[in-house]
């Protein structure tokens, strides 16, 4: 190794010499002529013969290195980023504001990220475990069905419109509870656990307590499956709601002007 190291940096003084000092009083106006005379000193260099031997830096390169030049990669090269992540418990990573899927029984285990321009790879120790095309989009799930467990299959069974069919059939709130779930979620299938949820609890519960109990939890801006299912377990929804507080009634004083003053242009009627 020293001695290719030695060759190496002899190689580099050779450059400096006949290259880079025979163009350092030259002024160029661009990088292609800048290139265009390195060019031509490289070749000059190259076939300068050899003092201590037969034949040339180009007469060596064709005898005995170009036949084992291996061709160049079909693709171009992509700089690669590495990080790490922890698996969401819905079997996704956040990564660069989006969420990428790995097989669901890594739940909570680090893998590492390699991210390219185009691609974002997940290892898991040093095994490969999903490979992803790379959303350039805020806030988006890329998921691959076989990550998901057997038990996630519902989720294809019911679609979002499924779900706010079946809402709108137990009532309007339930329908409005179930619209501002799925649009709160970063990624759907957050918002899908918690719609399936409550229909499990439509199974427990009459229609008209869960729907009483959505508009709670609308009222109360709780708008998740535990929220309603604590209502629910907790008879919370039969409770009468409050009946919202009227209005204080409007001043009345001489120095208070009403529209009509205004009305006039500003001007007294007295």
């Amino acid at each position: 190794m020293t001695l290719g190291k030695a060759k190496a940096e002899s190689a580099v003084q050779v450059v400096e010499r006949w290259i880079v000092a025979a163009l350092r009083n030259r002024k160029f106006f661009s990088l292609t002529e800048l290139n265009q005379a390195i060019r031509e000193l490289l070749v000059r260099l190259n076939e300068r013969p050899f003092r201590k031997r037969d034949g040339s830096r180009s007469s060596l390169f064709y005898s005995l290195e170009k036949a084992a030049l291996a061709p160049l990669p079909a693709e171009r090269f992509d700089m690669s980023q590495w990080s790490r992540a922890t698996v969401n418990i819905d079997y996704h990573i956040a990564f660069d504001g989006n969420f990428y899927s790995v097989p669901h029984a890594l739940v909570q285990q680090v893998v590492e990220v390699r991210s390219t321009p185009t691609t974002v790879e997940i290892f898991h120790h040093g095994k490969r475990i999903a490979s992803h095309l790379r959303d350039r989009r805020r806030g988006q799930a890329v998921t691959q069905g076989e990550h998901r467990p057997k038990s996630h299959q519902a989720h294809l069974e019911w679609p979002p419109s499924r779900m706010l069919n079946w809402a709108r059939s137990i009532g309007p709130n339930t329908a409005q509870l179930f619209a501002s779930i799925l649009n709160a979620k970063p990624h759907p299938e957050m918002g899908y656990r918690s719609c399936l949820g409550i229909i499990r609890l439509a199974e427990q519960y009459p229609a008209q307590r869960v729907e009483a109990a959505a508009e709670r939890a609308l009222l109360a801006k709780a708008c998740r499956y535990q929220s309603v299912k604590s209502i629910l377990k907790n008879s919370l929804d039969t409770v009468p709601l409050s009946p919202p507080q009227p209005s204080a009634p409007p001043l009345s004083h001489d120095n208070v002007r009403g529209p009509e003053y205004f009305d006039q242009g500003g001007r007294s009627s007295c």
